[in-house]
């Protein structure tokens, strides 16, 4: 959830932790991100990385979603079948959507792959049930890109790998809107520093885009058009590792998330303030 586009905010100089969510349960592969829904206020961890396996006559995915409180405990587990990339609530819809791995096709023909809308109890748990948004679009790019929602503009933003460069996505169209060149000499980083295939979203009218750089333990805020607006400082005793380039991250809840690999038994997951409030 984020803010409206009309807010006014300013980057913290120092990111300031909101919530911690400790995993309760071990990783199938890697936990790939998280997002929120406001109207059953829970969070939900999406594990990724592993598709049907090969042999088996099941075309799903056996990586799971975890739910967890507005205190970060945890409740429940279930297994919606997709090799989660990104999921995200959707005010438009009402819904938890997902991005999966290959969204583009671009490594070839695979099952389950597109977006879906995963279907919720009154209570927030999730159903074994699900709908197509939208099958494979070779406008997402790179088959391993983490795509967040622009709600308003109904739109995403494909973070390309190894690089500087963002896809527009607006469907039904087959090929990209336009893109995004994120200015990362201003922000005094390079390509190899910062997350290979996620950025996020924000909201924020002015400061919309944010991406981790991992090097320099820093969140970095740009603009719409890719311009350097200022950089959030994450706490020095933060250990990142090279996992942290490709997965364990989400913008919730207007916070921003990054994976601890190495905290609690299974990893924790830190929601970090970046912005002050709102004005």
């Amino acid at each position: 959830m984020a803010f409206s586009q009309n807010a006014i905010a300013q980057v913290l100089p120092d990111a300031v932790v909101g919530i911690k969510i400790a995993l309760a349960k071990k990783p199938v592969t890697r936990p790939m991100t998280i997002t929120y829904v406001p109207y059953v206020d829970r969070y939900y961890v999406a594990d990724g990385g592993l598709g049907p396996l090969p042999g088996d006559s099941d075309t799903n995915s056996p990586s799971p979603i975890h739910i967890y409180n507005a205190k970060g405990e945890y409740l429940n587990s279930a297994k919606p079948g997709y090799d989660n990339r990104s999921i995200y609530f959707n005010p438009n819809t009402k819904q938890l959507e997902t991005v999966t791995y290959n969204a583009s096709s671009s490594a070839g023909f695979q099952p389950n792959a597109g977006i879906y809308a995963l279907q919720l109890t009154e209570d927030g748990d999730l159903k074994q049930t699900s709908t197509d948004i939208s099958g494979p679009n070779p406008a997402f790019g790179g088959p391993h890109t983490m795509p967040t929602y622009d709600a308003e503009g109904k739109r995403y933003f494909a973070k390309q790998g190894r690089s500087n460069v963002i896809y527009i996505v607006e469907l039904p169209k087959r090929e990209k809107s336009g893109e995004i060149l994120l200015d990362l000499d201003a922000a005094g980083a390079k390509f190899d520093d910062i997350t290979d295939y996620y950025v996020a979203y924000t909201g924020l009218h002015g400061e919309e885009l944010a991406v981790l750089d991992v090097d320099h333990k820093a969140i970095l805020v740009f603009d719409i058009n890719g311009k350097f607006v200022a950089r959030s400082a994450l706490p020095s005793s933060m250990k990142l590792h090279s996992q942290n380039h490709i997965s364990g991250l989400g913008y919730a809840n207007n916070m921003f998330f990054v994976y601890q690999e190495r905290e609690g038994e299974f990893g924790t997951y830190y929601g970090f303030r970046i912005f002050d409030q709102v004005k």
